[in-house]
């Protein structure tokens, strides 16, 4: 955020003015979440720099994360490849523009560093061969959101027979619905598919998704808690394109059902998991 502490920190490293005003913004361009799209309002990054001290703050915030967890996610992959750049004076995202990024460049340099790094890649949105080519290139896995699989189409890359190994499954992420409320939302036809897709089962929503993705090929399956509780879209985390209610969903032992881990165990046995 312009107001961070790495912005005030290091101004150089991103896009300010002379008198440490952002001259452009992140985001994304109009999409399932949005159709103006979503304006971020952090500034971008001032690639050249952060190519002229050879990726010293990248590879100093990496060392602090591999220090603290086992596993770490590339919000936002497609960045690395090409970013979305918003005028810092537009209110909205539909006037920015892609602009290339060095990912390539950053990531040999991290992995040179690192050696292989645990990361999984964010890789939603609007998806080019070129980001899914650098992606696999320093073999991170991808995400497969499941309440984003039913569609009309067959084909469709997050239907969990479509799923690969180099992925993680999740029936949603913190910026979909509750998959209760996702569902509820949903109209008579798309539900009719869902269980069409899973054939005959009296499983109901949430555990038939969160089913799914555990007995995909995805390398790592990963469950909100607001769907393990079977939540409805009232306990959602995050609205995208808002700044107001947002994260302030918090968990609570006396909400958990006392079946909710001897079944999610069971689940994780029957597909091999633990």
């Amino acid at each position: 955020a312009h107001d961070s502490a790495d912005v005030w920190a290091n101004p150089e490293l991103f896009t300010l003015d002379k008198e440490g005003i952002a001259t452009t913004v992140a985001g994304v361009p109009p999409d399932y979440f949005s159709e103006t799209g979503q304006r971020w309002g952090n500034p971008l990054y001032h690639w050249q720099s952060h190519i002229d001290e050879d990726f010293l703050w990248w590879q100093q915030r990496i060392k602090t994360q591999l220090d603290l967890f086992d596993l770490i996610r590339i919000d936002h992959f497609r960045g690395f490849e090409a970013c979305w750049e918003i005028p810092a004076s537009c209110d909205t995202a539909i006037d920015g523009k892609w602009v290339e990024a060095p990912g390539d460049a950053l990531f040999s340099k991290l992995v040179s560093t690192f050696g292989e790094l645990p990361l999984v890649a964010e890789d939603l949105g609007i998806i080019t061969d070129e980001v899914t080519a650098l992606r696999e290139k320093y073999v991170m896995p991808g995400m497969k959101i499941l309440q984003f699989a039913f569609g009309d189409d067959g084909s469709n890359p997050y239907l969990p027979h479509q799923h690969t190994q180099d992925s993680v499954s999740y029936t949603g992420t913190h910026d979909n619905n509750t998959t209760v409320g996702w569902f509820d939302e949903l109209d008579d036809h798309v539900k009719s598919r869902i269980y069409e897709y899973f054939g005959e089962t009296q499983e109901a929503m949430p555990w038939l998704l969160i089913r799914a993705s555990l007995e995909s090929v995805s390398q790592l399956a990963v469950i909100p808690m607001q769907d393990l509780l079977s939540l409805g879209g009232e306990h959602r985390m995050n609205v995208p394109g808002t700044s107001e209610g947002n994260w302030t969903w918090q968990f609570d032992w006396e909400i958990v059902d006392e079946a909710c881990a001897p079944r999610l165990r069971k689940l994780n046995e029957l597909y091999g998991r633990i």
